[in-house]
This record gives structure tokens, sequence and C-alpha cells, in this order.
């Protein structure tokens, strides 16, 4: 019998905690950054370039949402390996993940060259010089989705056996080169709006093959295994479906938004981008969750597994009470950083104290998710995110457009939402239904 590392089960000291998820903050922030760059290069060419990076942008975070869907999957299911101390069997997680998002990034690439045009005038509509130039921006742009889905599993598995030091420059360094690019392709090479597309490609091909050369140093078996893929499917349809529950409650919270007035759903949008952005550091805690969860229970270490579910949960809450009392005494003057209109403003109070009263609840939320994923438990997690958003969150927003409670009562459904999951993520958590032990969860 193998013995488990050493840093897999007790040794998840706050220290190595933050080891693990300080860098995938990096990453996490890594393509949103890039994006700022890549919208300020492009918005001095005028309002139909970016008009058209504004839909070509929106469909590219959806093939990177496809992406992060691939890489928790894997992060879990390599780290039982690896606390199983199988170091081998970890990467070859990671191979068969790189296989199926090579495929789903060969057909985005193939399916946006033939449907990138009737996309773009789908979700433009009436303007024909912001659909062909959006058209244009995504048929170049999606030549990267192999490399860009490539690097989502290499990030899964290299999380999965704790290896965090070679994502971080495999992001980061293509990122930065692209951000240098851009520029120079869309102003002095006078590529203009295909200029920031082709940045984006040969930053994200960069990424896929530095993350595919990791695989082959490592020596293991790289033919496809079609019993593993599937078992991957399952565990990326889980998530997938989650993600969606999620998608359709945020849109329809800001549909109903939008019928409250511009003002309204303005500082809907402010609220929500930095609800956004505190999720986005979350995340890199419940990714660190995720693979010592993962490890614990693959070492067989049941007991280890439910004593880092707790300490990760107090360190969530802590993150969250810290978010809260920064945007608490910031409530004056956060919301005047991006908007100088008085009614937005305003608007943006009413919603304020739900935003703030939430954090230290949606600390916990994100970290216990990253538990259960780590643990290879998403059925549960896709279920209750279906029933919390259809039993909860979406009735609670149209109930407020109907009885007419604005902004106010848009941010209380979405507080119900949080408490409706957290609820159920501390019974999964109390019940110990989640902590199958094993290099394979059952």
């Amino acid at each position: 019998m193998t013995s488990p590392p050493a840093t897999a089960p007790r040794s998840a000291s706050p220290r190595r905690i933050a080891a693990l998820a300080l860098p995938a903050l990096v990453v996490l922030a890594a393509e949103p950054l890039y994006v700022l760059v890549d919208t300020a290069v492009v918005g001095h060419l005028g309002r139909v370039p970016l008009a058209a990076l504004a839909i070509g942008g929106t469909v590219l975070t959806l093939i990177a949402w496809l992406g992060t869907v691939v890489a928790y999957g894997t992060t879990g299911r390599s780290a039982r390996r690896f606390g199983a101390g199988d170091r081998t069997a970890a990467v070859a997680e990671g191979v068969q993940a790189s296989w199926l998002a090579l495929a789903v990034g060969v057909v985005v690439a193939v399916g946006m060259q033939a449907g990138g045009g009737v996309l773009a005038r789908t979700l433009v509509g009436a303007d024909n010089d912001v659909a062909e130039a959006a058209a244009q921006w995504l048929r170049i742009a999606a030549l990267g989705a192999p490399g860009l889905l490539l690097a989502a599993a290499g990030n899964g598995w290299l999380r999965g056996i704790q290896d965090t030091r070679r994502p971080l420059w495999f992001v980061l360094g293509p990122s930065l080169l692209s951000a240098v690019l851009c520029p120079v392709l869309v102003y002095p090479a006078g590529l203009g709006l295909p200029g920031s597309a082709v940045a984006n490609v040969v930053a994200q091909t960069i990424s896929g093959a530095l993350f595919a050369g990791a695989l082959v140093s490592e020596r293991v078996a790289l033919r496809p295994r079609p019993r593993v893929l599937a078992q991957q499917l399952v565990l990326s349809r889980d998530l997938l479906i989650r993600g969606v529950a999620f998608q359709a409650s945020f849109l329809s919270a800001t549909a109903v938004a939008a019928r409250f007035g511009a003002a309204a759903v303005g500082a809907h949008q402010i609220v929500l981008q930095l609800w956004f952005f505190t999720a986005l550091v979350l995340d890199a805690l419940a990714i660190a969750a995720q693979a010592l969860v993962g490890a614990a229970l693959g070492a067989d270490d049941e007991a280890g597994a439910r004593g880092l579910a707790r300490r990760i949960g107090l360190l969530g809450a802590g993150c969250g009470v810290a978010f809260a009392l920064l945007f608490a005494a910031g409530a004056g003057v956060v919301p005047g950083w991006f908007s100088a209109d008085g009614q937005v403003r305003a608007e943006a109070m009413v919603a304020w104290p739900w935003f703030v009263a939430m954090l230290p609840l949606a600390g916990i939320v994100f970290a216990l998710d990253g538990v259960l994923i780590g643990a290879g438990d998403t059925r549960y997690l896709r279920n209750l995110s279906i029933v919390a958003a259809l039993g909860g969150f979406l009735p609670a927003i149209w109930l407020a457009y109907g009885l007419d409670l604005g902004l106010g009562g848009i941010w209380a459904g979405l507080a119900f939402f949080v408490v409706l999951r957290l609820i159920a993520l501390l019974l999964r958590l109390r019940s110990g239904r989640w902590a199958v032990v094993g290099a394979v969860r059952a």
C-alpha cells in the first residue's frame, strides 16, 4: 500500500491553505484583468469596435466558463488520487481532462467559423456594422479555444497535485505577453479590432501548449481512456447544470432590475460586479479546499477531511466579514467610483445593506462549495442549486417586481438564495454523507 503524501490530510495549516489559494487567486484574476486592458485598448478605436468587443467578449467568457467547469471537476479527482499516494494516477486524470478540453475546444473553434456570423447577428440585432465586426473578432478569437480549455484542464490537475507554481507562470506569462501584444497589433501594426483577437489567440495557445508540455514531462500514458472520460463528463455535467442555474438567476435579476428603470439597473450592475469581484477572491479559497479535501479523502482520512471542512468554512467566514467591513466603511465612496449620477448612487444605497450583510454568509457558502466539489459531491451541489434557484431566488425576485419592491427586493431575493444554500450546505456537512474516502468516489 502506497503512503499518502505528507501535504495531504492533517497538515493543511492556514499557511498551506494560503499557499494554494493565493496563486489560484492570481490565475483567476489574470483573465478579467486582461479583458480590462483589451477593453481600454479597443475603446480608443471608436464605438463600433468597442460594441463588437463587448459582444465577442461575452461569448468568450462563456467558453472560459466551460473551462472552469472542467478545471473544478478535475481538481477533485486528481486530488483524491494524489492523497492516496498515486501521483501517476492523479496526473492521468489530467490527461483525460485535457483530451476532453481539446475536443470541446476544437468543436468551438470550428463551430465559430461556421456560426460566428449568425451568433453575432442574433446577439446584436439590427446594427449590421457591429454584428460584422463582432463576427470577425469571434472567428479569430475562437481559434484560441483549444488552448484556453487545455489551460483550464491543466490548472485542474496541477491544483490536484498541489503544484501551484507552474499554473501561476503558465497563465500569467502569456497574459502579460498578450497585454503587451494587443496595443502593438491594434495600432502600430494597423490590424485594428482583429489585432485584439490575434493577441488573445497567441496567449491562449501558448498557455495551452505549456500545460500540455507539463503533461508530457510527467511521462504518463497519453492515450484517451473512454471510461474515465465518461466519468469526467458526468462530473462536468453536474457542475455545468449548477452553473446554468446561477446564470439564469442572475440574468433574471438583471431583467427585473431593468423594469425598475435605468438608474435601478445601473446601480444593480455596480453592486453585482462588486459581488462577482468578492466571489472571485473567495473562489481562490474554494480551490484550495478542493485540492486539500480531495487529498484527505483519497488518503482515507475522513476525520482530517471533516476538520479541514470546518477550518475552511471558518476562513471563508473570516474573509466574508473582512469584505463586509470594507464595503460598509466605503458605502459613501465606492458607488461614486462607478457613476457620477446621483440617482444611480442613491439606488445603489438601497441594495448596499443587503450586499454587505450577505458577505459573511457568502464567504462560508463559497468555501463549503469548494469542500463538496473536492469531495466529488457534485450531484448534491447540482440539485441544491436548482432547488435554491427555482424555489427561492427566482420566485423572490419576480415577487419583488410584482409588489414593486425595487432594487431592495431583488437583493433580498439574493440574500434568501444565499441563506437557503448555507443551510443546506451545513446540513450536508453535518450528515457526513459527503465524506466518502478512497482514491475514487463510488
